[in-house]
């Protein structure tokens, strides 16, 4: 059985972010990669988004946090609005829309979101063109965020947390750490 990877080459990430942005533009479906390579949320919460969620109509900007109750866990968790998350969704024209409005809306149904397999379509499309390996899902994101937030020294106990996960072996398995990784770790050190 294949397991979904993080997107671990910067180069392989410009690509995969660039497709939405200049070669098929699309500000929802860039938004939508932006995002969840930002949040490290899964897709499934990621989907449930409403525009309220990101936007505050009454201050006339973007909300500091996005503040959910995980589907998975059932924990409430409070994640940061970057500044890559706000110039994707400036993009997508917030204002202009319900505050109840998925963030993520189906094309093809009037007033739902995106479905999940659609999520993964977009996904695949923007790897295949990145020349990314088949293993890269809706999942792929969260795994990213996690690769490259270890690899600029975020501790893993951190990670574990911005993950709700329960033990250190899962968010391990998560970060995709392979012997390539192991032998950057030797090639740094010199003691």
């Amino acid at each position: 059985m294949s397991t979904t990877q993080p997107i671990k080459s910067v180069k392989q990430l410009e690509q995969f972010k660039k497709y939405y942005q200049e070669v098929s533009p699309d500000s929802r479906n860039y938004a939508l990669i932006i995002l969840g390579l930002n949040t490290a949320l899964r897709i499934s919460d990621i989907l449930r988004l409403h525009i309220a969620d990101v936007w505050d109509f009454r201050q006339h900007c973007f909300n500091r946090h996005i503040e959910i109750t995980e589907r998975k866990t059932g924990k409430n968790t409070s994640i940061y609005i970057n500044q890559e998350v706000r110039q994707a969704l400036s993009a997508c024209h917030l204002t202009s829309l319900d505050p109840g409005d998925a963030l993520f809306p189906s094309h093809k149904y009037k007033g739902s979101p995106l479905s999940r397999y659609q999520a993964y379509r977009i996904i695949k499309k923007a790897a295949v063109y990145a020349g990314l390996p088949e293993h890269i899902s809706c999942h792929s994101l969260r795994k990213t965020f996690g690769y490259h937030a270890w690899k600029q020294s975020v501790p893993p106990a951190m990670l574990m947390d911005i993950y709700n996960h329960s033990s250190y072996q899962i968010t391990k398995r998560y970060l995709g750490i392979d012997q390539d990784d192991k032998d950057q770790v030797f090639e740094k050190i010199r003691l």
